[in-house]
């Protein structure tokens, strides 16, 4: 984020005012840390908050201030912060153990319960991460199709590793980042988004790919929308071609549905990466799917087939407090109606959000699915009307990043100086535990946060 550290704003200001101990701690960060951070998306500028507790819809930074937080654990907490249920699970199995170094009877429980909800679960396989299960339903695609190369969508966000770390964000012509051979880069083929034509011709005109990959939503999250019309047809061009259909999960995983987008859909892949929602806020993932396919992970069928198996480790596989949080949360998800509660409020949210901008003479969008939300900012100032804005309708080439960095970073700052937490300049996540006075203190929140870059002159 390239933004004049010496710019004047009271936006920002008012930030450093409240945040002072925050400062303080990012300065201690920067001799140990990276740029201070653990994770990229947690770079905000000038620095960010450092939390200190949360409960439901809120949480509390380390200078007292109370946000309502639309970050969610980055997307993983549908109930919510410190959900009772899933707080007693975990301090229950924390007070049994930490970590048998053996089977235990919570994960046969937990991939149960994912079979029991997930269409396409026929076989569980744990990891500890999205990135994890990304990387795994790759390799076992390869495997149980004999064939090296998979297609991905450029925007689409599967993780950090080798494979998915390139063609996403900062280099979507698909060039290798640092630290990533061409060797690698070699074995994906990078389509545009929703681009079925491509994906048809590039699977009947070589016989080299194994899978196609997707984040069902559409990229990040639905940033970039793909239909239901679009994943129905690549369901049958991969079937017709013989390719594996991969969908990311992780982030739509018991959050879309209690099953997942597959099943708010309709729409069966071959293999789905899964991973925040399904651990309630603990680390862990999992790859589900087909039996044949992750049978290449089991020792007697790949024995009895005589081909060498895939091998797959990994110390916090299913750990015990994560199994037991994601046990208490995925009942709750199924035995209630949490997901449903989260995307009505995204819904009330949403319009909320669009009349304000209607009001204020602002051509912006919120849009979105389910419980997530997206910004427009209109980075070349289309005309456009907030309350009728449909993202599903709307060409793709729109949604280009906006290259006001001053200003996105000036939005963050300032919805967080009224008391609201974002998904950075992205937008956010709603949660079964936000209320409808939430809302309304987040739409008044969003009036006073647009006010003030006009004031700034911001929103010329």
């Amino acid at each position: 984020m390239n933004v004049d550290a010496a710019v004047k704003s009271n936006i920002v200001d008012t930030y450093r005012s409240r945040t002072q101990r925050s400062a303080a701690r990012h300065q201690e960060a920067l001799n140990l840390l990276p740029s201070g951070i653990v994770h990229d998306s947690r770079r905000i500028w000038p620095y960010g908050v450092y939390g200190e507790r949360a409960l439901g819809s809120r949480k509390w930074d380390i200078d007292g201030n109370e946000y309502i937080d639309y970050y969610g654990g980055h997307g993983s907490l549908l109930l919510g912060h410190q959900h009772p249920q899933v707080v007693a699970a975990a301090q229950a199995q924390l007070n049994k153990g930490m970590h048998f170094a053996a089977a235990h009877e919570l994960e046969v429980e937990w991939a149960t319960l994912v079979r029991e909800m997930v269409p396409c679960a026929e076989r569980v396989r744990f990891t500890s991460s999205g990135t994890e299960a990304t990387h795994l339903a790759i390799r076992l695609a390869r495997a149980a199709s004999g064939k090296p190369k998979i297609i991905r969508f450029i925007g689409n966000f599967h993780g950090w590793h080798d494979h998915v770390a390139f063609g996403n964000k900062d280099n979507a012509d698909g060039k290798p980042l640092p630290g990533i051979t061409p060797e690698v880069t070699a074995g994906v083929v990078l389509v545009r988004v929703n681009d079925l034509a491509e994906v048809e011709r590039q699977l009947s005109t070589r016989n080299d790919i194994g899978a196609v990959m997707i984040e069902p939503l559409g990229t990040s999250s639905g940033a970039v929308p793909t239909s239901p019309v679009v994943l129905r047809e690549l369901r049958e061009i991969t079937r017709r071609h013989g390719a594996f259909l991969i969908f990311d999960e992780v982030v739509s995983g018991f959050r879309a549905a209690p099953g997942g987008l597959q099943a708010a859909i309709g729409v069966t892949p071959d293999l789905a990466a899964l991973a925040k929602v399904l651990a309630g806020g603990m680390p862990g993932g999992a790859v589900v799917g087909r039996k044949d396919i992750l049978d290449w992970l089991d020792f007697d069928v790949s024995a009895a087939a005589k081909r060498e198996r895939i091998s797959h480790q990994g110390t916090h596989n299913a750990h015990p407090v994560c199994a037991a949080a994601g046990i208490a949360t995925l009942k709750l998800i199924r035995d209630t109606d949490v997901c449903e509660r989260a995307t009505a409020r995204a819904n009330e949210l949403r319009r909320g959000m669009n009349q304000v901008l209607e009001d204020e003479g602002i051509p912006w969008a919120v849009y979105g699915d389910y419980s997530f939300f997206h910004f427009f900012t209109n980075p070349e100032n289309r005309a456009i009307k907030p309350t009728a804005f449909d993202a599903h309708q709307t060409p793709g080439e729109w949604f280009k990043p906006d290259k006001r960095e001053r200003m996105q970073a000036k939005l963050v700052l300032s919805l967080m100086n009224h008391g609201v937490d974002p998904k950075g300049a992205r937008g956010g996540i709603v949660s079964a535990a936000h209320t409808a006075q939430d809302v309304a203190r987040t739409l008044e929140a969003w009036r006073r946060a647009l006010r003030a870059l006009r004031d700034e002159g911001d929103l010329n």
